[in-house]
């Protein structure tokens, strides 16, 4: 079989048989795989650790008809030591690598996955070593992978009158906020802290965002934002409305 080898992250994994299991990977070059790990599974596995959700490795892939297999796996980075360990950490992962794995097709061209692949390593690894509250970090990897796939919300001024007050709702259908006058029915409430909030995670602003709790209002924007162009419910945000 074809020998091909890439840079991945593990974004989450299926059991297999009774040893085997299917792990689904971002990769560097090839966008997302999914491949089977044989033997993973066992005590004596060489590699079962290194394959686990939020692991960074160096892969030997080998092709096969319907899944490829991983032939060898190296570590780079250890995020999920870390991350496992703190829940608020683990459930932001869970976030980003749920939002990764849907953003990013089998098929996608490779400069489109390895932006995609940079922001995602970029992170986890923020997150396993704490640089910033696990929310900001959390929600602008939300906000700046929409980005990278065309999707940004517009929030400086009326997507339908272009004014630049009274901006107290947000639409996701029509494009971002919306003011008093204007809102649609499918708006939601907005207010200033949320529109500034947003502006500074898409931009990676962390001096407005450091020492500040992320607000509901801000959350629920982004949450609506990547439900609408994702277009399905993402279970590990509704798990994080849970906890704020």
């Amino acid at each position: 079989m074809p020998l091909y080898d890439d840079e991945a992250v593990v974004l989450k994994t299926f059991p297999l048989g009774e040893a085997d299991r299917i792990v689904v990977m971002l990769t560097k070059k090839h966008g997302k795989i999914r491949a089977v790990a044989k033997g993973v599974r066992k005590i004596k596995s060489r590699f079962g650790a290194r394959l686990e959700p939020f692991m960074r490795v160096n892969a030997l892939f080998a092709t096969g008809r319907t899944f490829d297999v991983v032939s060898q796996a190296v570590l780079v980075s250890a995020y999920a030591e870390s991350i496992c360990a703190d829940y608020d950490l683990y459930s932001r992962a869970s976030m980003i690598a749920e939002i990764a794995d849907d953003l990013v097709s089998s098929s996608a061209q490779y400069q489109d996955s390895c932006m995609q692949y940079n922001l995602l390593v970029a992170a986890l690894s923020a997150l396993s070593r704490g640089l910033h509250s696990a929310d900001s970090i959390g929600f602008s990897y939300v906000l700046r992978a929409l980005k990278l796939a065309g999707w940004s919300p517009m929030l400086n001024e009326c997507v339908v009158c272009a004014t630049k007050d009274d901006l107290s709702y947000f639409s996701s259908c029509s494009g971002g906020v919306m003011c008093s006058k204007d809102h649609d029915l499918q708006s939601i409430k907005c207010n200033d802290l949320a529109r500034f909030q947003m502006i500074s995670l898409i931009n990676g602003d962390w001096k407005n965002i450091d020492g500040t709790d992320i607000d509901y209002l801000t959350y629920r924007c982004v949450e609506q934002w990547c439900e609408y162009y994702l277009e399905r419910p993402i279970k590990s945000m509704h798990l994080l409305e849970n906890n704020m």
